[in-house]
């Protein structure tokens, strides 16, 4: 992958066509769909995982969350500073490959520590992807349409999530009565396993993909990479706005990634679902009721943007997070399963709102040289206490404190409503230095 060029020009070439911006979206949502698809798949299929791996509830929360997100975020901060100095499309591509070889390969595990080893896999080879894709999309659309952009890229992670839960529920439902596949080269597999052939190994071809998309010119005052000491004193003349914001919209993503996890398992266990008939209900609720309020998030952002408000995009992390509460609430609190879900739709509407906004804020603040390595913080904080966190403690509440597998909607209420709780309280404090941020970026960028 070539260097990025250092030339610094006062005058960059007009921002890419609206066609040619919009079909390097479609095809980073496209990969961050099939991200979300690998990360999310053990959802739908804690019995078989469990049973036949012979694990608890927590190890198998380290499976769904931990295990992917330690080495997700570890290696996000190399990556992001490889996605402020090289080719950004090359990157995805190798990245989008790596971690689908790693998915297909969980079809072959035989015990725990395999399947942990092969999800740490995973998660390396996704920590290529966001920094780079919000940096690629910055440098393709005027700012007052990033937000919206930005959102549409983040319709991956609930059409991901989505399918995800649809392909497990057909599967389960196709394997049922049947207690073994047997596949050519591989042998006699369960139904669980073969999923995992069924969304890694597509992924393997598509990362070519990435090759039709041309690589945007980078804006902004220099383009190569600062020393990586002077993004860090960067970062730290921000760290008010760091922390309101990457712990503020990392809360949020601890209650998404927790109650993605347990939701199914939730609805088993209490109302006596199915994994096939909620997989296909959680996973079409997913896909839809998840990508309008991502997009809705966006576009809420560019119309207070429009208005004046320059700290739009920490503003509407704030408004959702307090409109999430009594819904979310209400999910676990009443006894039918329908209105449960009904409560469960306008819940998700909220609390994928955010996810759009989240990063465009972070592009907002810092000067382009530092973008990639700025995102990687953030997803650094979102990742590690969102989904590295989230599941596992619903499950450490379920298995050490409660004690009792029947009271995992318990432990989804106390750790979604905590959450949200702060994460509004923290990004409600950040405003002001957001703003502070932005003028401190001017004044670096005019030097």
């Amino acid at each position: 992958m070539p260097p990025a060029s250092s030339k610094t020009s006062p005058d960059p070439e007009p921002y890419p066509s609206p066609r040619r911006a919009w079909y390097a979206v479609g095809v980073l949502t496209l990969v961050y769909v099939f991200s979300f698809i690998d990360r999310q798949i053990l959802n739908l299929l804690v019995a078989p995982i469990r049973r036949d791996l012979a694990i608890t509830d927590f190890q198998m929360s380290l499976l769904m969350g931990f295990s992917f997100a330690i080495f997700y975020t570890f290696f996000g901060m190399p990556m992001g500073r490889l996605a402020d100095m090289r080719s950004r499309r090359g990157l995805i591509a190798v990245g989008f490959a790596v971690w689908s070889l790693f998915t297909a390969g969980c079809g072959l595990a035989r015990n725990y520590t395999q399947m942990l080893l092969l999800r740490m896999g995973v998660g390396v080879g996704e920590a290529t992807l966001s920094p780079a894709a919000y940096s690629m999309i910055t440098d393709c659309f005027p700012p007052r349409r990033l937000a919206t952009a930005i959102s549409v890229y983040s319709m991956g992670i609930y059409i991901g999530a989505g399918l995800a839960m649809l392909l497990g529920g057909w599967v389960i439902g196709l394997a049922a009565g049947r207690e073994s596949w047997v596949l050519p080269l591989v042998g006699a597999v369960r139904p669980w396993q073969v999923i995992f052939f069924m969304v890694g190994l597509p992924g393997v071809l598509l990362s070519l993909l990435m090759f039709t998309v041309r690589e945007p010119e980078r804006r902004g005052a220099g383009t190569t990479p600062p020393p990586v000491a002077e993004v860090a004193q960067y970062l730290k003349s921000n760290w008010r706005t760091m922390i309101s914001h990457n712990v503020g919209f990392a809360l949020i993503s601890f209650s998404n990634y927790g109650a993605a996890a347990w939701i199914p398992t939730f609805y088993i266990r209490s109302f006596g679902w199915t994994a096939r008939d909620i997989g296909l209900v959680f996973g079409a609720m997913t896909a839809t009721v998840g990508t309008l309020g991502i997009v809705a998030g966006g576009r809420f952002a560019d119309w207070l943007g429009a208005r004046g408000y320059r700290d739009a995009t920490m503003r509407v992390g704030v408004l959702v997070s307090l409109a999430w509460v009594v819904p979310g609430v209400l999910i676990y609190l009443v006894g039918d399963a329908t209105l449960s879900l009904v409560f469960l739709g306008v819940a998700q509407f909220f609390t994928s709102a955010p996810f759009g906004v989240a990063p465009a804020a972070i592009q907002q603040v810092m000067p382009a040289p530092m973008r990639g390595q700025a995102s990687a913080v953030y997803l650094f904080f979102v990742n590690l206490i969102g989904l590295g966190l989230g599941p596992s403690a619903v499950a450490a509440l379920t298995d050490y404190v409660f004690r009792d597998d029947k009271m995992v909607g318990w432990s989804l209420l106390v750790t979604t409503v905590t959450a949200h709780a702060v994460s509004a309280l923290l990004l409600w404090t950040g405003l002001r230095s957001f703003r502070e941020s932005l003028d401190r970026k001017e004044r670096w960028t005019l030097r």
